[in-house]
């Protein structure tokens, strides 16, 4: 399993720079991003990822949701909620990782950002605030964080939890956490996924 090209032709030229632009910049340059058609359905503003530049796991999302759209943090809704709750019960503070989404501007009715909309978004702002940080591994919640960096049809029933390490980071993808809400069965899983990656950075150190 690998990245896909257009993802890591992107990386490999943002990490060459000598100089990655930074978060503040990158917050300043596209607070008004009008680069995809999310610019013009109604979103309230451009919703950046949250956390400290040291963190080692960056998290990535779907796309921000009605309570996110509102107060411009990412997963402060329902399921952010959650994930920040799982984080805390496995020992992982919630304060030290980066989460951000696929796409910052909310899509109208919550339904999934296009690829079109992904791929401007990831292209303009995600990856450069991977650039930005150099995460040592990232966590892509669901299917539409996950398709739109790995290389793969594989769902992710049958992917979570498996850790390919790239020439910029190691990745996992795991469930959302609004799917855990729907299946509460499942919150064990994740939590195993994300302490099993956290082992993997150990042993790597």
């Amino acid at each position: 399993m690998s990245l896909t090209p257009h993802i890591s032709a992107q990386l490999n030229r943002l990490y060459a720079q000598k100089t990655p632009q930074s978060l503040a910049s990158l917050k300043k340059q596209y607070a008004g991003c009008m680069q995809c058609p999310l610019a013009t359905q109604g979103r309230t503003q451009v919703v950046f990822g949250v956390g400290p530049e040291h963190a080692q796991i960056f998290f990535i999302g779907e796309a921000p949701g009605k309570d996110e759209d509102e107060q411009g943090m990412p997963f402060i809704g329902r399921s952010g909620r959650l994930l920040r709750t799982l984080l805390t019960e496995i020992d992982c503070d919630p304060s030290s990782v980066y989460i951000s989404n696929a796409t910052k501007c909310r899509p109208p009715l919550n339904r999934p950002p296009t690829y079109e909309e992904r791929a401007t978004c990831s292209s303009r702002i995600l990856l450069q605030e991977i650039a930005a940080l150099k995460p040592r591994a990232i966590c892509t919640l669901g299917a539409t964080a996950t398709t739109l960096f790995l290389d793969t049809k594989t769902p992710i029933s049958q992917l979570r939890g498996q850790i390919t390490q790239t020439e910029y980071f190691a990745i996992m993808a795991t469930y959302h956490p609004s799917y855990l809400l729907r299946n509460r069965q499942a919150i064990e899983l994740v939590k195993s996924d994300i302490v099993q990656l956290k082992s993997f950075l150990r042993h790597k150190a």
